[in-house]
């Protein structure tokens, strides 16, 4: 590869990283341009780490033969660490070198895993490379882009290939890592702000003071019983049952297009917004049968294994809230309030005196459309810090399937 194909390629790789393309294109844009330029590659894996709940990182793998890139996402399980920790990548991480060679033999086939599969495969040579971060460029468990580079030509990689793999990786890595710091912004404030609040942060809405009036479904739930099980329960207990429960609701509230923006110990705070009120109305009163049934689930599941098992509490509510950003110049949240936030926690309290699982205000009956039938009063109620008095209503017990 002379100097002037060289700078081409790293001006394309600066350009991918400059646009944002997603890993895969990359990588796969890479490895034909390599191939037209006379590197023999065949298979290629560029693996990252990452910030998130449940990956540990992403892998993507291209093959020649098949012209495209996948991705794997690999987790934090024990077959995930075995498979890591047998695999030439490891071998960089405890040596600390930049780069493994090995041509491929039945004299080297057992020191890695990965050597079989590719013998079987026909490859003749491999290269491991890891690009490592400065120190305080490290998030997390992300300090390092590793990839690899193998070929079945018949005499291997030749020395300007390998020099020239080389060169071009860490102009390769940054445009991976640039694509994965993007997915883990994402991936970090939808993980902990909510999934809409999460895509206007990143828009840009985080000054304080902007806000929205918006009409929309309040959901407010917390658990039945929850101090009482909390102050008997072993304290190793409490997260795993909290994880559980809020697995449960917050996936139900999730499938039907809610917007979880708290989660307050065992209370959760979502919003349905859909641009139709009855469609949003119907949105939540569905997403609260169906976290109904999942916390059965959970119960049954809890039971076998002699742990202590609850109930949700649900409350219910429309109306006008302002949604955006509140607080300090240095610490902001993005939430709502208003009036209406205030009422579906009072309404939320009625559940345990009135011995009910799911409470919804006379707004959202009257918004909820076709859905109206499946609601039966329980009486009118006066609710504390809310100036009227109103009929607040439950699902029929005999139309609350479905």
């Amino acid at each position: 590869m002379d100097d002037m194909q060289f700078a081409e390629l790293s001006s394309w790789l600066a350009e991918a990283g400059l646009a944002g393309w997603v890993e895969t294109v990359t990588l796969k844009g890479f490895c034909e341009r390599t191939l037209t330029l006379g590197i023999p590659i065949a298979r290629a894996v560029v693996l990252i780490d990452t910030l998130h709940p449940i990956y540990e990182g992403r892998a993507f793998r291209w093959n020649r033969n098949e012209g495209e890139t996948v991705l794997n996402e690999y987790g934090r399980t024990s077959e995930d660490s075995g498979r890591w920790e047998r695999s030439p990548f490891h071998r960089l991480e405890i040596s600390g070198e930049s780069m493994l060679r090995r041509k491929l033999s039945s004299d080297t086939e057992a020191e890695f895993s990965i050597f079989s599969d590719l013998l079987g495969a026909g490859m003749t040579d491999y290269i491991a490379i890891a690009n490592r971060f400065a120190t305080e460029a490290i998030i997390g468990h992300m300090d390092c882009v590793y990839s690899s580079w193998a070929t079945d030509a018949e005499s291997g990689f030749d020395p300007d290939d390998i020099t020239d793999l080389c060169r071009l990786t860490p102009m390769l890595a940054l445009a991976v890592k640039s694509a994965s710091l993007a997915r883990i912004a994402g991936t970090l404030v939808e993980t902990y702000l909510g999934r809409d609040p999460g895509r206007r942060v990143l828009e840009g809405r985080i000054a304080r003071g902007i806000a929205d009036r918006i009409n929309t479904v309040l959901w407010f739930s917390d658990l039945r019983d929850y101090t009482r099980i909390s102050d008997n329960a072993a304290p190793e207990e409490i997260i795993p049952m909290l994880d559980d429960y809020a697995d449960a609701i917050i996936s139900a509230i999730h499938e039907r297009g809610g917007d979880v923006l708290k989660l307050m110990g065992d209370g959760i705070l979502a919003i349905f917004t859909e641009d139709e009120r009855s469609s949003a109305c119907q949105a939540a009163l569905a997403s609260a049968v169906a976290a109904r049934d999942a916390v059965a689930i959970v119960n049954r599941e809890r039971q076998k294994e002699a742990l202590p098992t609850t109930g949700m509490y649900l409350a219910l509510h429309v109306g006008e809230v302002f949604y955006g950003n509140i607080g300090s110049k240095e610490r902001l949240d993005f939430t709502v309030v208003g009036p209406a936030v205030n009422e579906v926690s009072r309404i939320a309290a009625m559940c345990r005196s009135l011995d009910q699982p799911l409470l919804v205000s006379s707004a959202f009956a009257s918004a909820v459309g076709a859905s109206r039938s499946r609601l039966v009063s329980v009486g009118r109620y006066a609710l504390r810090g809310v100036g009227r008095s109103q009929d607040l209503f439950t699902l029929d017990p005999d139309s609350s399937n479905g």
